[in-house]
Parts: C-alpha cells; sequence; structure tokens
C-alpha cells in the first residue's frame, strides 16, 4: 500500500541479509581493543624471553639479582633486541599504515564506515593468526613484522578507531560530540583493563598461547559483528574508487582549504599539539614493558597487567571527570589538565626504580588519540633511544616524553587565550 511507513524490521530486511540489525560501533571497539592490549605486553615479553634464552640470560628471575642494579651487558642485550625489534614491527606497520590508514579513511567517507571496519578487523585478525604461528612453531621473530605490516594494509587499529569516531561524529551533535568521544574512550578503557589484568595472571598460569588464541576469536567475532551487525552511519554512501590521488588530495585541502570559520594556522598547530600527544604516549608505550621487566624492578608478568590495568584507569575516569568539568571549564582547559598529569607521570616513570613508584606514575597517565604518522615518530625516537641511553639513565625516554609534552600544553594554551570558546557556558548548570 503506498504511504505506509516501513516498520524498522522490514527496511533491515530489504537491506539484505547482509546486514543483521544496526548495532552500535561500541562493541567493535571494545572486542578490539581488548585483543590489542592482551597481545601487546605478551608480544614484548615473549620477546624478552626468546631472546634470553637464545643468550643463556636468567638474571631477572633471581629477586636477589634484580636488587643489584650494576650493569649486566648480557640483560643490556637483550634489552637491545627487544627494543630493536619493536622498532622493526611498528616501523613496518607504521609506514605501510601511514598512506593505507588515509586512503581508507577518506574513502569510507563515500562509501560508508561499514567496509573499513571489516577491513581493519580482518587484518587484525591476521596479525593475531601470525603471533599465533611464531608462539605455537617458534618461529623467526621476523614473522612479527610480516603481521603488523599485513594489518597496516588493512587499516590496522588506527583505521578502524577512525572510522568508529566518524561514525559516533556522524550521528552526534556538536553539544553532545565531546561527551560521546569520551564514552567511545571509556569503552577503550574497560577492555584494557580487563585484558591486563586476564593477560598478566594467564601468561603466567598458562604460557603464551592461550591469550593469543583468545585474541583470534574475539577478532573473529569482531569481523562477523562489523559485517553483520553494525549499523551504517553514513546516510547515503555511493561507490567510490579506493586506490586513487583524491582521497589523499582531500586530506591536504582539509589543511590548504579549510572552512571559513576555522583558522588554518590554529588547525595546523591544533594538529601539531596531537602529534606530539600521540608521540610521546606511543612512544613511552612501546618501550614500557621493557622498562618494567628489566632492573631493578624485574616484574613479572602478573604485576606487567597490574601495571598496564592502572594504565587505562584514565579511560575509565575521564568521563565522569569531563562532564564535571565541563561544567566550569572549556574542553581546552580540561585538555590541558589531562596533559599535566601526564607530564607528571612521565617524570615519576623516568626515575621509578620501586614498584610502588611505578604505579604512582601509570594513575598519571592520559589519553590520546591515534595518529600513524606520530605512532611512525615514536617508534623511532623512543625504540632507538631506550638502548642508547641505558649506559648513563634508562629512564630518560620518559623525562624527554615529559618535557615534549609541555610544547602541546603551550600551543592549547596559547591557542585558546587568542580565540577563546565560551560555548562552554551554555551546558546547564547542575542544581
Amino acid at each position: 500500500m503506498e504511504g505506509r511507513a516501513n516498520t524498522p524490521g522490514e527496511a533491515c530486511a530489504r537491506r539484505g541479509a547482509a546486514v543483521l540489525c544496526r548495532g552500535p560501533v561500541e562493541p567493535l571497539v571494545f572486542l578490539a581493543n581488548f585483543a590489542l592490549v592482551l597481545q601487546g605486553p605478551l608480544t614484548t615479553q615473549y620477546l624478552w624471553h626468546r631472546f634470553s634464552a637464545d643468550l643463556g640470560y636468567n638474571g631477572t628471575r633471581d629477586r636477589g639479582s634484580c636488587s643489584n642494579h650494576s650493569a649486566d651487558p648480557i640483560m643490556k642485550e637483550v634489552e637491545t633486541l627487544t627494543s630493536h625489534w619493536t622498532l622493526y614491527m611498528n616501523l613496518g606497520g607504521f609506514l605501510v599504515g601511514l598512506f593505507s590508514s588515509t586512503l581508507l579513511g577518506a574513502w569510507s567517507d563515500c562509501v560508508g564506515r561499514r567496509p573499513l571496519l571489516v577491513l581493519a578487523s580482518l587484518g587484525l585478525l591476521l596479525q593475531a593468526l601470525v603471533s599465533i604461528f611464531v608462539v605455537q612453531l617458534q618461529l623467526h621473530v621476523g614473522y612479527f613484522v610480516l603481521g603488523r605490516i599485513l594489518c597496516a594494509l588493512l587499516g590496522d587499529f588506527s583505521g578502524l578507531l577512525a572510522a568508529g569516531f566518524a561514525s559516533v561524529a556522524d550521528v552526534s551533535s556538536n553539544r553532545s560530540r565531546t561527551i560521546r568521544m569520551a564514552l567511545l574512550e571509556a569503552c577503550i578503557g574497560v577492555a584494557g583493563t580487563l585484558a591486563s589484568l586476564l593477560g598478566g595472571h594467564w601468561l603466567r598460569a598458562q604460557g603464551y598461547a592461550n591469550p593469543f588464541w583468545l585474541a583470534l576469536a574475539l577478532l573473529i567475532a569482531m569481523a562477523l559483528y562489523a559485517a553483520f551487525c553494525f549499523g551504517e552511519t553514513v546516510k547515503e554512501p555511493t561507490p567510490a574508487r579506493l586506490f586513487t590521488l583524491r582521497h589523499h588530495r582531500s586530506i591536504v585541502q582539509l589543511y590548504m582549504n579549510p572552512a571559513p570559520e576555522k583558522s588554518r594556522k590554529h588547525l595546523a598547530l591544533y594538529s601539531l599539539a596531537i602529534f606530539m600527544v600521540v608521540t610521546v604516549h606511543f612512544g613511552a608505550q612501546d618501550i614500557l614493558t621493557l622498562y618494567e621487566l628489566s632492573k631493578p624492578l624485574c616484574w613479572d608478568s602478573k604485576l606487567i597487567g597490574y601495571g598496564s590495568a592502572a594504565q587505562h584507569l584514565p579511560y575509565l575516569t575521564s568521563l565522569l571527570g569531563l562532564r564535571l568539568l565541563q561544567h566550569c571549564l572549556a574542553d581546552t582547559w580540561v585538555a590541558e589538565i589531562g596533559l599535566a598529569f601526564n607530564i607528571m607521570g612521565m617524570v615519576v616513570f623516568a626515575f621509578a626504580t620501586i614498584t610502588p613508584l611505578m604505579f604512582t606514575g601509570a594513575l598519571f597517565s592520559a589519553v590520546a588519540c591515534v595518529n600513524s604518522l606520530a605512532m611512525l615518530m615514536a617508534s623511532g625516537i623512543f625504540n632507538s633511544l631506550y638502548p642508547a641511553t641505558l649506559n648513563f639513565m634508562k629512564g630518560f625516554p620518559f623525562l624527554l616524553g615529559a618535557g615534549l609534552l609541555f610544547i602541546p600544553a603551550i600551543l592549547i594554551g596559547v591557542l585558546e587565550k587568542a580565540n577563546p570558546h565560551p560555548e562552554f557556558q551554555q551546558f546547564p548548570q547542575s542544581p
């Protein structure tokens, strides 16, 4: 009958069997981050113990040896090899991802968010599968690099987050967008905390293989959800070529021809601030597990899990804190507060020689968005700097990170003073 409104069930059926329902993006981000956090520290610990076995090193398993701060050349060689192979994995992934993530991100603006979410899910799945083969068959650790490259080709976690945050932006208003983004990051925090606690205990009880198998199962479920359950947020998806320079040109035009209400200078400076935050955040993450494994801390897998869980606590508290602070502060000054705590955490890490101090620093960790170019720089700087500073101050990279974070703090403050945003006062005041 003409004019009859379609029910949601009829609309879903008309779109075909490919879409079973219109689910939100949060479960995808949760599952992806759970799988990644479960694998990340385990991969570093696997490299550490693999190289330790190859070189005949057993120092960190002896608590008496750990209390001895004297230089151990074999331990330094294990640290250097682990740091360098972490660098190789990240360089391989980020060099490829630098082009693929920008290409796929702009492509998703045309064809919709679902294709990118499916591709990124498959990439993460392939990386987990390669890691399982390395652990189970004792393959050369170079295959970890292959897994990272395959993942990056299909969008990597950066592509999945880009599509996830873009899908939230597609359906949120200007006023609700900040809270919606914070809610999405809270999902990241819950997943990271649970995965950290589970991974540390599980590794200690059953070894490396089973946590990687769980990650693979979760990523399979995530890929199926992205393909059949995610509700597309782009209202009118249109076919578009993937391999074209038009997608990269659209990113360049964002900086060359900004919208009338935006300043090109402000856009560039905010991008620089994000770049510096992400560089420090991911650079420190690359070497943090290695720092905890070595003297004088000599943490086991359980303590590393607790430390990683503590680092994800800001994701859980940021939602409540952001909502409360928005009543009296603009978003820019909320960001300044986050940077201040991040700087404090980096300084604590730099001088930490006992376990309680490391947990204090972890509680100051701040949240950053993903940026492929920043992560490329992060791995190159921090993984190269860490072996070079072992002889005089192994915590120096964290101290450098604290200093670098003053740059975005100053930039954000200058920009807010130059162009204040009084709209935060429009939020309803609590009674």
